[in-house]
């Protein structure tokens, strides 16, 4: 889609494992020395394991085809077989027909095979990729080929790549004695930074055909951080990224444009079933303890917002209780004042009441005409009486208080002025003399009721 664009003659970033794209990095380079030294050398069992898309398979591609053609190679990519299963494909690999045959009688014709080519000088190599779906039976098994083998040498050599899981599997008490046989072993790490910006471009320039697109190295160092410097994962964001560089007509990749690449990759979930291929068994045995541990503290966080959120009512509701009695207490203060003020008003009238009634026999007294005519200074001693009863002293003032019949008043007190005149002192009852000792409802029940004498 986009070869003509950029001038490349290919995909530079397909999956396929082409040798032709072969980064020669540090440990590709160690992997390839390790894996001849077990084929020149005779080794017994070399054992390659790496992540998957660590580039496993290309780097077999490479090795297989840089052997001369001295060597009869079998080579198996289907490993979901049992024992008899896996016998049989080795046999069909190397060309001898297994139908009809038995068990024993397929080993001795596979042993008869390897002697032919050890006698024609030439080298017999089993190579079986992804070995780690391989059962225990199976691998028993292939331990067993190993024993096939001359005065001084093997009669064939056995390559095993595989995937983190086959080391596990290996290190089992059940294959201790296959364990013991392993001579060379490696397992395939990451690229790093540096090795991941010419691992990309290396690509690039291998599928130009005329001045090759560069990626910079702001560019590789976002691909590694997404990538965790796994080849195949690289490949996959590297491609998306030049797609969408033709998208929008650009011949120069930048940030900006990687990161919609990522963007898109995210969304399409594309990069997400890459990395839950890639994870190691005790990787993601730590994620899903990870997911547990989050997955109880967001429980913890649940519980907790629901706890915070019923304190928030219960204060709320707090509030609301408060606001009630405060109401209640303000109106009970306002009916309390209310009634205070009628009775103290009332209190006040009753005293007035009173004291005009005390006044008033006096007043009386001196405003009736005297009782005989044989009494001058009577006249005196009334004109005097006004004065008396609006609070002037009683020196030298006389005043009469009397009943039509002569008979003094109640409660008033008769005596004698300096004048000779005799007269009535007032003096109130008896319920006028207690009225500083009755309480407030006594007297307003005389201020409604009346006074009651004794």
């Amino acid at each position: 889609m986009y070869e003509r664009y950029f001038h490349l003659r290919e995909r530079p970033f397909a999956l396929s494992p082409d040798p032709d794209y072969l980064y020669p990095s540090r440990v590709h380079q160690e992997a390839l020395s390790y894996l001849r030294y077990g084929i020149e050398g005779h080794a017994g069992f070399v054992v390659i394991t790496g992540e998957i898309g660590s580039g496993k398979t290309t780097m077999l591609q490479s090795l297989l085809g840089r052997l001369d053609r001295n060597t009869t190679v079998a080579r198996l990519v289907n490993t979901m077989l049992d024992a008899r299963e896996l016998l049989e494909a080795i046999v069909l690999d190397f060309g001898i027909d297994p139908t009809g045959l038995s068990k024993p009688v397929l080993l001795h014709r596979l042993g008869q095979f390897l002697v032919q080519q050890r006698q024609a000088n030439r080298l017999s190599l089993l190579v079986i990729d992804e070995a780690q779906n391989l059962t225990l039976p199976a691998l028993e098994e292939i331990r067993m080929l190993s024993n096939l083998e001359t005065e001084k040498s093997k009669l064939i050599q056995i390559i095993l790549v595989g995937q983190p899981e086959l080391r596990d599997k290996l290190s089992l008490p059940q294959l201790e004695q296959l364990r013991q046989r392993i001579t060379v072993s490696y397992h395939l790490q990451p690229l790093d930074a540096e090795e991941t910006y010419h691992y990309i471009n290396h690509r690039l320039r291998r599928a130009a055909i005329g001045a090759p697109v560069e990626f910079p190295r702001t560019v590789t160092d976002v691909i590694h951080q997404r990538s965790r410097g796994v080849p195949r994962i690289i490949n996959v964001i590297a491609d998306a990224t030049l797609l969408f560089a033709y998208g929008v007509d650009r011949h120069d990749i930048d940030v900006s444009i990687v990161r919609e690449a990522l963007e898109e990759l995210d969304a399409t979930g594309v990069l997400a079933s890459y990395h839950a291929e890639g994870g190691h068994p005790e990787a993601a045995r730590a994620q899903g303890h990870d997911a547990a541990l989050t997955e109880d503290s967001r429980r913890r966080e649940d519980a907790l917002k629901a706890r915070e959120q019923q304190l928030a009512l219960r204060e709320q509701a707090v509030a609301a209780q408060q606001r009630v009695l405060d109401e209640e207490a303000r109106l009970l203060s306002s009916a309390r004042a209310a009634a205070i003020r009628p009775a103290a008003a009332a209190d006040a009238a009753g005293t007035q009441t009173i004291t005009a009634a005390a006044a008033r026999p006096a007043s009386s007294a001196a405003a009736k005409p005297p009782a005989a005519k044989s009494q001058p200074s009577a006249v005196a001693a009334a004109s005097a009486a006004p004065s008396a009863a609006a609070g002037a002293a009683p020196s030298g003032a006389a005043f009469r208080a009397s009943r039509p019949n002569g008979s003094a008043t109640a409660g008033s007190v008769p005596f004698v002025t300096t004048n000779g005149v005799r007269v009535q002192r007032y003096q109130p009852p008896a319920y006028a003399r207690t009225q500083a000792q009755d309480g407030m409802w006594a007297r307003l029940r005389r201020l409604l009721f009346g006074p009651t004498q004794a």
